[in-house]
C-alpha cells in the first residue's frame, strides 16, 4: 500500500529512542522527511544517520527541551525555516523515571514533572506545529498515550493520570481541527520493552530470574507487578508500533480521527 508519505514533512518528538525512534524509522522507510526532537545531540545525530540510510530524503535532529516553551518554539521555527510547512506531528515523548509509584509515594514535584512531559510537552508541540500544519495541503497528528488509562494500576497513578489527560487533549483536538481536515488520533500501547521498562527490569533483584531483554520475562513482570497481562503472553518490541502510526500519519488514512487505538497484545478492554 502506498501511504502517500513520500516527500511529506514529519516531526517526531521523543524520536531518538524507543517507540518514537520506531515511528521515525517507519516514516523514513516511506520516504518522508523527518525532524526528530530530543535532548541529546549525540543520539539525534545517530538517529538522523539511520533515517537517511532507511530512505528519508531529508532528516534533521534538533536538540529540544520539551518542558520549555521557548525551546519547543525555537525547534519548530527551525523546522519552518527548513521546510516552510509540515504534514505530520507525532508526540511520542513520555515520562521516564517519574510517575511510577503509588499515590502516597508521589509528591507535588513528581506530579508536576510527570504532567510536564506526559501531557504538556505534547500541548506545546501542537501549539507550535499548528501554523506549519495549517499551511500544508494535508495534516495529521498522533499522540502516544498508554493502555494503563483503561486498566488502572495503583503503582502507575501519576503516569496514568498524565496519559489520560493526553488522551482527552487528543479527543478535543480531533473535534476542533476536523473542520480544517486535520486528523488527530491517539495510540495506546500496552506493554512494550521500552527504555523505561528495561531499566525497571534491570533493577529487579536477581532472585526473580528476569532477563531484561526477554519479551516473555518482561510480560511476566508486568503481569505480576502491575496486573497488565496480554493474551499473546509477551511484551512488544518498540519496532512493532511504527507501521500502525505511519498509517495514521498518512494520506491513506482519510476518515479516522478522534480514535484511541490499542496495540497491546490482547487485553480485556476495548
Amino acid at each position: 500500500m502506498d501511504l502517500g508519505l513520500a516527500g511529506a514533512a514529519a516531526v517526531v518528538n521523543g524520536g531518538s529512542r524507543g517507540m518514537g525512534r520506531a515511528v521515525a524509522e517507519s516514516l523514513a522507510r516511506e520516504g518522508a522527511r523527518v525532524a526528530v526532537l530530543a535532548r541529546t545531540q549525540a543520539a539525534l545525530d545517530e538517529t538522523v544517520d539511520a533515517l537517511m540510510s532507511l530512505g528519508s530524503p531529508d532528516a534533521v535532529g534538533i536538540s529540544t527541551d520539551l518542558t520549555s516553551r521557548e525551546s519547543v518554539d525555537s525547534a519548530f521555527a527551525s523546522v519552518g525555516d527548513r521546510w516552510s510547512s509540515i504534514n505530520v506531528l507525532v508526540n511520542a515523548a513520555g515520562p521516564v523515571g517519574v510517575g511510577i509509584g503509588e499515590f502516597d509515594q508521589i509528591d507535588d514535584d513528581e506530579w508536576h514533572a510527570t504532567f510536564d512531559i506526559g501531557t504538556l510537552s505534547a500541548a506545546r508541540c501542537v501549539r507550535a506545529a499548528l501554523p506549519l500544519i495549517r499551511s500544508a495541503p494535508w495534516g495529521r497528528i498522533v499522540n502516544i498515550s498508554a493502555h494503563s488509562t483503561k486498566r488502572q494500576s495503583a503503582g502507575l497513578v501519576a503516569y496514568t493520570a498524565a496519559k489520560a489527560a493526553l488522551t482527552s487533549l487528543s479527543k478535543n483536538l480531533s473535534a476542533s481541527l476536523a473542520p480544517e481536515g486535520i486528523l488527530v488520533n491517539t495510540v495506546s500501547p500496552g506493554s512494550f520493552l521500552s527504555e523505561g521498562m528495561t531499566g525497571y527490569l534491570r533493577a529487579l533483584p536477581p532472585e526473580r530470574g528476569v532477563d531484561p531483554d526477554s519479551l516473555v520475562d518482561a510480560m511476566r513482570v508486568i503481569s505480576e507487578d502491575f496486573g497488565h497481562p496480554a493474551h499473546l503472553g509477551r511484551a512488544a518490541d518498540p519496532s512493532e508500533i511504527g507501521p500502525l502510526i505511519a498509517f495514521l500519519c498518512s494520506q491513506a488514512n482519510t476518515y479516522m480521527t478522534g480514535a484511541d487505538l490499542n496495540i497491546d497484545g490482547g487485553s480485556d478492554f476495548t
